[in-house]
């Protein structure tokens, strides 16, 4: 090989390699446990010990502002609904000594509006028992409908002792399941977790600030939760969009609220660097117009009822293939909706993502002389396929 070609070749391959989307190893996470996944999509892109059973602290606050939010959307409560604050939820009981409080006192009337915040922006463990026993009755009622939930959820990994996240044995969580939790607060009550981003709250006097301090920082961050027990670590569920893209990180049993905050960031960085969220075809978009036969009508719309969703690495979305693939030949009559074949997208040799391809339209059968043409012509065709 002369040198002339071997310089030809190092420079071809150069060329291309700068063309590449290299994607590095995820970061190391100096935590427990840890996760990583696209909000929209579900895909996973980074996750460590994600399925291990870990106290999640105020984490649990997530589970206890989800049950409320679930109330509130079906009326059984609303926010200006006043709440008398029990002794179990005194900001003086012996079990919160030490620990993030509303400070809300025995008699008081409050309102289900600062409870909520008090919940989610102080981390008020009284607050919590305060809307535990005024929407069950009772923390271990309330306990059980959170379990409820989880089970609805498919937390699998996760089973709730009380609404505050202090110290029990049996009260665990995964970083999968509060990654799943937090997806559902998301998408099922925007108004709930629009009140994770509020910076600050103040109650009787008090000032406290969002202790989520990663959205100071980060203005793409949007949500969610910190929590800290000396059994747990240092955790934080946090979500954060940038353009058309939402990703959510879970950092469970770091060494500090710095660690934690770092950590998380290191992992958002890596999602929204080298990958993206991809939206293929419109619901309802005509993808294919095959031949139908013994109809009213010589072709048939078909599509896709919903848009593709999924995640690719950055810079491969040019390089998607669409294969579409059909089940028969088609026959009248047809149904709006019939599945008739299926598209997919390739990359590399590779299914990324599919979807039923459906009928856009309904086609009635023709009359008996159309119906009559048709089959004598799928006849003479089958005599040439053979």
């Amino acid at each position: 090989m002369t040198r002339f070609t071997l310089a030809l070749l190092i420079s071809l391959f150069s060329f291309a390699a700068q063309g590449a989307t290299i994607v590095p190893s995820p970061p190391q996470v100096a935590a427990k446990a840890y996760f990583l996944i696209d909000a929209t999509s579900g895909t996973v892109l980074v996750e460590h010990n994600a399925d291990i059973a870990l106290p999640p602290a105020s984490l649990t606050k997530m589970m206890t502002s989800y049950v409320l939010a679930g109330e509130i959307a079906a009326g059984r409560v609303n926010d200006s609904d006043m709440v008398v604050v029990s002794r179990n939820s005194w900001s003086q009981n012996p079990e919160f000594n030490g620990s993030s409080l509303m400070w809300i006192e025995p008699g008081m009337d409050v309102s289900i509006s600062d409870l909520k915040r008090g919940i989610i922006i102080s981390s008020g463990n009284d607050a919590t028992v305060a809307v535990a026993e005024h929407l069950a009755g009772s923390v271990s009622a309330f306990a059980d409908m959170m379990n409820g939930h989880a089970e609805a959820l498919g937390m699998t990994g996760s089973y709730f002792a009380n609404p505050h996240g202090l110290p029990h044995p049996d009260h665990v969580t995964t970083a999968r399941d509060l990654a799943t939790l937090a997806i559902a607060l998301i998408n099922r009550y925007p108004e709930e977790y629009a009140v994770y981003k509020e910076r600050e709250f103040t109650y009787n006097n008090i000032k406290q600030y969002n202790r989520n301090t990663l959205m100071g920082e980060d203005p793409s961050v949007d949500g969610l939760k910190t929590g800290y027990t000396k059994e747990a670590g240092y955790g934080l569920v946090a979500s954060a969009k940038r353009r058309d893209m939402r990703l959510v990180s879970v950092v469970l049993g770091t060494k500090s609220p710095n660690a934690r905050k770092s950590e998380s960031r290191s992992l958002l960085n890596y999602g929204f660097r080298f990958f993206e969220t991809v939206t293929y075809f419109s619901p309802m978009e005509e993808l294919e117009k095959p031949r139908i036969w013994k109809g009213q009508q010589d072709y048939l719309s078909l599509g896709v009822q919903d848009a593709l969703v999924f995640t690719l690495q950055r810079g491969k979305k040019k390089s998607l293939n669409t294969v579409v693939e059909m089940d028969k030949e088609i026959s009248a009559p047809i149904v709006l909706g019939d599945q008739l074949g299926t598209v997919k997208l390739m990359l590399d040799g590779e299914v990324v993502a599919q979807a039923p391809l459906v009928a856009l339209e309904a086609v009635e059968p023709g009359n008996f002389f159309a119906r009559l043409w048709d089959m004598i012509l799928m006849w003479i065709a089958s005599l040439f396929s053979a």
